[in-house]
């Protein structure tokens, strides 16, 4: 059967436009598909990601008021003085609804409940119970969720020090309530928490929360964090607990072994791609008509933005983190071209920051570093007086082992020498300006200020010359004759940050500096020798020993040098004008 000239044209161009427009509308609708379900499963879980983190701050911020219930010295502090840092610690966390605080033996001393009856010296055995188990375990543990018919729910939070005495504190989970009500992805999105057996922790809705323990319903979300879990974190369809069709993704709050859960139902979550795929049939009609001129500009249309995607890629992935991609199409190559451009920013933003806390961590510690970066100024290593406490420690013996014993020896040696006193120095996020073989210098009050630098100095020094005991002990055992000696002074000095633009570093500058280097080096083993202005500022229960005025090389008249002690010695006169009138004879 013979076809005309028409016919064939006709169906030459139908096929022409039919088959490049159909593949292209799939390819289009797929890409569209899969940008937006990225695009879906980020927003997903940064808002997740943002509420863990959200939450994590608010279980951190528990920890330090919570911990300073403790007393640092086991079961010495009298039940008063507990009691005042309980009420202190409650008064500066809202939150907490009661505290305990059982000793090292199990029996409980204290009770202070804003709801209940208070208790003191109870003496009741509370060495099976589940928060002073898992406390003395972990240091830090976290209860199930605790129901009670009509009030908000609550968790049980116990942290142990190392006498084992722990504190336990119930504390209300509005706050958690309250940082997953704020949470709105589009008109139908909401967030909620489980703990680690699925139970609600916290819900938009607070009545579903005050329910109580559901298990089918805590058996679903366990399963939901364990497909999130297979999927690699990414956001992934399913129904809700009201059998809505819903895509959900999830963040870890690590510290409580929560689960923070972002939802949004599937129907608004995929509105713009149903409205695209009518809008490309629509197109797809209207293009049978349109055959060469519209095949022509959906060519141009899709390459070009595509291949200026992947030179901004391949540009953006080589480190040109200012590089931008143009596209202004306002479709999902817009939005993706603008992701693509917010990367970029943010990577720089990333990378600045990477090398301001590098070098930032030359000389602080981590903690501090951090604290400077997140407040944004650099200032405060800039040249200042301030009063500081420097601190300078070395090993005795060091030279004459190091003449003789074998480089593996030595370096075995002072790599685990600076293990054991960089974990004290960063506990204690004090500034370690520099240090050179054996010896160290130390700036505590600079450049990030504390509350009594003499007192935080003087616990240091014990704990580092406590940890080095215990060092040398097993060095003497190897017979390695080494001692370790330590000197600190208080007072004056001008500090800031000095070197050139490849390497700086923190340090002092002034008399102190000197006179706590002179007391280093004329320490014995096992001596922390202090200044009379570090021993003023000290309580009247530390245990110091006057060992009289000193000459030091460098240094203008006697210095009157004190001792710290281990045990109890009674404490010298610390008069200021007896210390003159002694320092001058």
């Amino acid at each position: 059967m013979r076809r005309s000239l028409f016919q064939k044209y006709f169906l030459v161009l139908f096929a022409a436009v039919v088959f490049p427009m159909a593949a292209s509308g799939i390819s289009d609708t797929w890409f569209s598909y899969v940008d937006h379900r990225a695009i879906l499963s980020a927003l997903l879980r940064s808002e997740a990601a943002s509420a863990a983190e959200k939450i994590e701050s608010f279980l951190d911020g528990i920890k330090v008021p919570l911990g300073s219930t403790i007393p640092q010295d086991g079961t010495k502090a009298s039940v008063k003085q507990v009691r005042l840092l309980v009420v202190r610690a409650m008064h500066q966390v809202p939150g907490i609804l009661s505290i305990s605080l059982v000793d090292g033996t199990g029996a409980e001393r204290l009770h202070i409940s804003r709801t209940g009856s208070n208790r003191t010296e109870g003496g009741a055995d509370r060495s099976g119970d589940p928060a002073v188990v898992g406390a003395r375990t972990a240091k830090v543990w976290y209860g199930p969720v605790i129901y009670r018919q009509g009030s908000e729910p609550s968790i049980t939070m116990a942290m142990a020090n190392y006498h084992d005495t722990v504190v336990i504190a119930e504390i209300s989970l509005k706050p958690v309530w309250l940082i997953v009500s704020e949470i709105r992805v589009g008109r139908s999105g909401q967030a909620l928490v489980v703990d680690q057996t699925g139970h609600l922790i916290a819900h938009p809705a607070i009545s579903k929360v005050m329910q109580g323990a559901d298990e089918k319903a805590a058996l679903a979300l366990r399963g939901l964090r364990d497909a999130i879990a297979a999927a690699g974190g990414t956001a992934i369809a399913n129904r809700n607990a009201e059998n809505e069709r819903v895509v959900t993704a999830g963040a870890p709050v690590a510290a409580a072994g929560w689960t923070v859960f972002v939802e949004q139902s599937q129907a608004e979550a995929f509105a713009p791609l149903y409205a695209s795929l009518w809008r490309t049939g629509g197109l797809f009609l209207a293009a049978t008509v349109l055959a060469t001129v519209l095949a022509y500009w959906l060519a141009r249309r899709m390459s070009g933005p595509i291949r200026l995607l992947e030179e901004g890629a391949l540009k953006i992935g080589a480190g040109q983190f200012d590089h931008r991609i143009n596209i202004v199409t306002g479709d999902e190559l817009g939005r993706l071209a603008a992701r693509f451009n917010q990367m970029a920013q943010e990577l720089a933003i990333s990378r600045d920051r990477d090398e301001r806390m590098m070098r930032l961590k030359r000389f602080l510690a981590p903690q501090v570093a951090e604290l400077v970066e997140k407040a944004g100024d650099e200032k405060m290593l800039a040249g200042q007086r301030a009063e500081v406490v420097a601190v300078f420690c070395d090993l005795r013996g060091f030279t004459a082992f190091s003449a003789h014993a074998e480089p593996e020896d030595i370096m075995q040696l002072l790599r685990e020498y600076y293990e054991a006193l960089g974990v004290i120095i960063t506990r204690y996020e004090v500034t370690l300006t520099s240090f050179s073989a054996d010896g160290l210098m130390i700036l505590v009050n600079a450049p990030v200020p504390c509350e009594e630098p003499a007192l935080h100095a003087v616990k240091m020094a014990v704990d580092m010359q406590d940890s080095t005991q215990e060092l040398i002990s097993g060095w003497r055992q190897r017979g390695y004759e080494i001692g370790f000696g330590m000197g600190l002074a208080m007072g004056w000095a001008t500090v800031g940050r000095i070197g050139y633009e490849a390497r700086a570093d923190y340090t002092a500058i002034g008399n102190v500096v000197n006179l706590a280097s002179r007391l280093c080096s004329s320490a014995e083993d096992r001596q922390i020798l202090i200044d009379y202005s570090v021993a003023r500022h000290l309580p009247g229960n530390m245990p110091i020993v006057d060992l009289g005025t000193r000459q030091f090389k460098g240094l203008e008249g006697h210095v009157r040098v004190y001792n710290v002690e281990t045990q109890g010695i009674e404490r010298p006169n610390l008069d200021p004008a007896a210390n003159v009138a002694t320092a001058k004879g």
